[in-house]
């Protein structure tokens, strides 16, 4: 078997299955994916042949193995897809998310997809306004300049008061987790953050993270999805600044985060308020 980058587990891929390991000690998203997969709609994934616990000499790991999908994945923004690819893939990706978005789960997969999860994405503008204040409070140095956190606060009055948390999403379903072959994609992979949310969670990473695609993308899902583009841009604008301020709020919570990581949480932050990348090609 060979290995396979990932974050958050060791991977091993084999010519027929795929085995994620991981501590038993550590985070418990996998058991949330193992929970959901035999519930999930046919042929959105590739299936779960077993999981379970094993004592591996002093400690014990947490494991799930499964059929190998066919394919291989585009790849966190896209490199070297072109852009009929890139478009042809986010036509076939919406129309899988669109069954995702319409499945009834069973009792079993309804109490983990509503389980609590601090997933750091939309949940208020409430929240997200709160989550600000937290910076502030925290940032004791003043590391961060005034004018991204009067821009966060500004992103935040401007989007949806509160987000649904009705509908089955996947919430990571950036490039890095599809499988495609011959321009059409095979598998969606990595449920380990799927919960109740709303379809413009899972449209955002679709648009976040194509690359140099992003507003030939951008342009696909509000098509496919009947939203108006100035709608998605703001929608999609909103989560990226949920995530970019939970992470740096994390980082200056922790007193052992590297200077380095605060410093790029803080560039993010203002790559996303003073440059607007939502808004710099829109009409």
């Amino acid at each position: 078997m060979t290995v396979a980058d990932s974050l958050s587990h060791h991977v091993y891929l084999g010519a027929d299955v795929v085995v994620k390991v991981i501590d038993a000690g550590r985070h418990s998203r996998l058991d949330r994916e193992i929970a959901l997969a035999p519930h999930l709609p046919a042929g959105i994934t590739a299936p779960l042949l077993d999981s379970g616990r094993y004592e591996l000499e002093t400690r014990e790991v947490r494991y799930a193995c499964y059929a190998r999908a066919p394919g291989t994945t585009p790849g966190m923004d896209m490199p070297g897809v072109d852009e009929a690819t890139a478009c042809q893939l986010a036509e076939e990706a919406v129309q899988r998310l669109h069954v995702l978005h319409s499945w009834t789960p069973a009792a079993p997969a309804r109490q983990t997809l509503g389980e609590t999860l601090d997933h750091g994405g939309f949940v208020s503008q409430a929240a997200l306004l709160a989550e600000v204040g937290q910076i502030a409070a925290l940032d004791r140095d003043g590391i961060v300049p005034r004018p991204v956190l009067d821009g966060l606060r500004a992103i935040a009055e401007g989007g949806p008061s509160q987000a649904r948390a009705d509908v089955p999403v996947h919430a990571d379903c950036h490039w890095g987790n599809w499988l495609a072959r011959d321009r059409g994609v095979t598998a969606l992979l990595d449920f380990e953050w799927a919960r109740f949310g709303e379809p413009m969670d899972d449209w955002f990473f679709l648009v976040r993270f194509s690359g140099p695609h992003m507003e030939a993308v951008l342009d696909v899902v509000a098509d496919a999805t009947e939203t108006s583009p100035t709608t998605l841009r703001r929608e999609c604008e909103v989560r990226e600044a949920c995530y970019l301020a939970s992470d740096l709020r994390v980082a200056l919570q922790r007193p052992d985060t590297p200077a380095q990581t605060v410093a790029e949480n803080v560039r993010d932050l203002e790559e996303l308020v003073v440059a607007s990348p939502w808004w710099r090609h829109a009409p």
